[in-house]
C-alpha cells in the first residue's frame, strides 16, 4: 500500500505486439477474457506538457483484483510508452492507482515534487489519468487514473467478467 496513492490496482505493459501478448496471456497465463480497443480516442493528450497526437491500441483484462493493461503504440508521437520502446525496453512499463478522489491526490504528489510525465483524459473530465516520471527501476512508472466516473464502472465489469471465465470469446473488441 502506498501512503501517497494507495494501492496497486493495474499492471501496465507497452508491447510491441499486443496481439501477440493477449496470445500470451491467454494461452500460457491463463488469463482473460480480454477487453481490447483498437483505437483509444483521447479527449487531449499531452506529453511534458505539450500536446502530442498519440496513437495507440489498449487491451485489459484481470487476474483478480489485478488488472492487466496492454497497451500498442502506432505511431511516433511523444510519450512515456514510446520512451520505453526506444530505450530498448518492452514488457511492464508502469503500475496504477486509482481514485474518485484524483485532484486531490494528483496535487499531492505534485507538491511532493513528483513531475507529470504524460496525461490525458478519455471520456470527460471524469476519465483523467497521469503518468509520473517515478522510474528508477524498469516498470516503476506510477500512473494515476481518475475512476469516479464510467471508466470506473467499465473496470469493474472487467474485473467480474475474470471471475469466473471459461475460456470461451477470449477477446473481446470493443
Amino acid at each position: 500500500m502506498s501512503r501517497i496513492f494507495g494501492a496497486v490496482a493495474q499492471n501496465g505493459y507497452v508491447v510491441r505486439d499486443i496481439h501477440a501478448a493477449m496470445e500470451h496471456w491467454i494461452n500460457v497465463l491463463g488469463v482473460g477474457p480480454w477487453f481490447y480497443v483498437e483505437r483509444v480516442k483521447t479527449d487531449y493528450f499531452r506529453y511534458r506538457g505539450e500536446d502530442s497526437p498519440l496513437e495507440m491500441s489498449v487491451a485489459i483484462a484481470n487476474s483478480g483484483d489485478l488488472q492487466i493493461e496492454l497497451i500498442q503504440q502506432h505511431n511516433d508521437a511523444p510519450s512515456m510508452y514510446k520512451d520505453f520502446l526506444d530505450s530498448g525496453r518492452e514488457g511492464l512499463q508502469h503500475v496504477a492507482y486509482w481514485t474518485k478522489d484524483y485532484q486531490t491526490i494528483y496535487d499531492n504528489a505534485l507538491a511532493l515534487g513528483l513531475k507529470v510525465g504524460h496525461e490525458g483524459q478519455i471520456g470527460g473530465d471524469k476519465g483523467r489519468f497521469s503518468y509520473f516520471e517515478t522510474e528508477l527501476h524498469p516498470g516503476s512508472v506510477v500512473e494515476l487514473s481518475d475512476i469516479s466516473g464510467p471508466k470506473g464502472m467499465f473496470f469493474e465489469f472487467v474485473r467480474k467478467s475474470a471471475q469466473n471465465w471459461d475460456g470461451s470469446n477470449p477477446i473481446r473488441k470493443i
